[in-house]
């Protein structure tokens, strides 16, 4: 028998041991502090746009003051009840949120209300949501980068975080105020990262609770649960993944359907209130037999307005069309068919929230196409990630931090200041009908709905008359309104730059005055 390593050897492999556990301790305690850093300058980018805005009075009733009146509700134990919404489309009394869109998910929001009672405090929550996304992008890009060498992982791991950090489409959501759209972002990734990491169960849950955020997420669900059984079908031991991805693709549909057919209806909504696809049919089955029928013709719609291909434009371009190399970007296909079929022009938009939903699905697509080129030529992946991180960081700056960076988006304009003046001249528990902007400095505090067509009977009525705000179509409307209210009853209590505070002195009858009641009819806006 061979002699066994001496006490030299012995000592000389322990010092190994120890310095190899002391070089790993060091990497994870880097890694966690590059991810705390992305984390917070994602948190307070998005913050910091958020109440930007807010100080400068462009947030509007539609939709922070919808939300802020919901979840209110729900810190007082009530259902999710919105006058703003009720008032301004016409629903009935017993309408609530949940009848607008099945997003049970922002009850969990309710408790912060019990610590800060202000419509700022979704604005705080916001943020903290995208934030919470950018362990999860940096689990998946170290997971996708996992055969690389290991600086060449550290740094894609580094760049996307960045890249979802800084992401315009964060931004515009940000400028828009709060939306469903902040549980949305860091599920999808929840989603996604268990599905790579095959722990199912997190991917259901994280699946389940989508379908508690907007009821179209379930396409998303089922979406990807057809991505998740076509990936495990190659994989070794990949049975549990095809049965969750089959059973994802059930869930998805199922949840959506009884959420539009049922749940939505059971809670004041109107059936079939957003649906916007009358070119295509007047419902699903429909539209199924259209696309089946006249392919050419209907898949046409999606691409007949320069508006549409600008949107195409405006999400691939900048990640230079790399999703499309990876399945993952099957999964963002039914959000942005509902939105290019659309017959509301608003839906073709890049200024609102609604790329934020796209982003994970797009994002992710790109890092898995980036770790295969990688893999196959690291070379050409380099110059690719540097073209693209180029172009997203760029559209970054110039929506997001440029802004936050010109000390003239600090300062409100003399009609803004002026609202905000207005609005705090407002004594608490009234009745107030404010101008869209000014809504969300209110609903904390009043009963608020906002200023539009049809007279509503409130105590005070705050409205701008220089410019146009939502849902009037012109200054020369509001302007109407003002000298119609002073004819019947109200009397100007203060005014400045074309900012005017009404308030009613006596119960004169105010021709076309409407309050919704239990058989009121819901009605849509009018696109501008």
């Amino acid at each position: 028998m061979g002699a066994g390593p001496t006490t030299e050897q012995q000592q000389r492999l322990v010092d190994l041991t120890s310095e190899s556990l002391r070089t790993r301790i060091r990497v994870r305690r880097r890694r966690r502090v590059r991810t705390v850093v992305l984390v917070l300058i994602c948190f307070v980018s998005m913050l910091t746009v958020g109440l930007q805005q807010w100080a400068n009075a462009r947030l509007g009733g539609f939709d922070l003051g919808i939300f802020d009146q919901a979840i209110r509700g729900y810190a007082h134990f009530h259902l999710p009840r919105s006058p703003i919404k009720n008032f301004h489309h016409e629903f009935p009394p017993a309408f609530s949120l949940l009848g607008d869109h099945f997003s049970p998910v922002l009850a969990l929001l309710a408790p912060l209300y019990w610590i800060w009672d202000d419509p700022r405090v979704l604005l705080i929550a916001q943020a903290a949501l995208f934030a919470a996304g950018v362990p999860l992008v940096r689990r998946i890009t170290t997971r996708c980068f996992a055969d690389a060498a290991p600086e060449a992982s550290r740094t894609a791991t580094d760049l996307a975080g960045l890249v979802y950090a800084l992401g315009w489409p964060l931004f515009m959501a940000s400028r828009e105020g709060f939306h469903e759209v902040a549980f949305a972002v860091p599920l999808t990734l929840l989603m996604l990262e268990r599905g790579q990491a095959r722990r199912y169960g997190g991917v259901v849950f994280a699946a389940v609770l989508l379908l508690c955020t907007k009821e179209d997420l379930g396409l998303l669900v089922a979406a990807y649960g057809f991505v998740l059984a076509l990936r495990s079908g190659g994989q070794e031991g990949g049975r549990r993944g095809i049965w969750t991805g089959l059973c994802l693709m059930v869930i998805g549909p199922a949840g959506c359907l009884a959420a539009i057919r049922w749940l939505i209806p059971a809670m004041g909504g109107e059936p079939g209130y957003y649906w916007n696809y009358g070119k295509l049919g007047p419902g699903v089955l429909a539209v199924g037999v259209r696309l089946l029928t006249d392919p050419v013709t209907s898949f046409s719609l999606a691409v007949d307005s320069w508006a549409k291909v600008s949107l195409l434009l405006w999400l691939f371009l900048p990640l230079l069309f790399l999703p499309f190399g990876s399945a993952t970007v099957l999964c963002a296909l039914p959000l942005l068919a509902e939105r290019l079929f659309s017959d509301n022009p608003s839906h073709w938009s890049m200024s609102h929230h609604y790329d934020a939903f796209l982003w994970p699905l797009l994002l992710v697509a790109t890092i898995e196409t980036l770790a295969r080129m990688h893999l196959r030529a690291p070379g050409s992946a380099r110059r690719w990630v540097t073209l693209s991180v180029t172009a997203c960081l760029a559209l970054g700056f110039a929506l997001g931090l440029a802004r936050l960076a010109d000390p003239a988006h600090w300062r409100p304009t003399a009609p803004e200041q002026a609202l905000v003046e207005a609005a705090a001249r407002i004594p608490d528990g009234v009745t107030v009908e404010a101008d869209n902007n000014a809504a969300p400095h209110l609903t904390a505090r009043t009963h608020t709905v906002i200023a539009d067509d049809t007279p509503r009977g409130a105590d005070y009525v705050l409205l701008q008359t220089s410019r146009r705000t939502f849902p009037f179509r012109s200054a020369s409307q509001e302007e109407a309104r003002v000298r119609l209210l002073l004819a019947h009853g109200y009397e100007t209590l203060w005014a400045r730059d074309g900012v005017v505070l009404l308030v009613r002195m006596d119960d004169e009858a105010i021709p076309g005055m409407r309050i919704p009641g239990e058989y009121s009819i819901p009605v849509k806006d009018a696109p501008l």
